[in-house]
């Protein structure tokens, strides 16, 4: 085996490396990406539904109101 071959292997040796890292991190970019988005709409969810209490209760307040008087 000549110095070209080992350095041929190496190259692609290192190629390989490369590509599956590479592959890895798309793969854990894309899973972070699905996690954020879960978080995202569980706040959203969330806050959506404050917002659903908070006029619940703001109507119960105006109609208790309207009923001291």
């Amino acid at each position: 085996m000549g110095m070209k071959d080992q350095f041929q292997d190496k190259s692609d040796q290192l190629a390989e490396q490369a590509k599956k890292k590479f592959g890895e991190g798309k793969d854990e970019a894309s899973e972070r990406s699905s996690r954020t988005q879960d978080e995202m709409g569980e706040r959203q969810r969330g806050s959506q539904s404050e917002e659903t209490d908070r006029r619940r209760q703001e109507e119960q307040d105006r109609f208790d109101q309207d009923y001291d008087v």
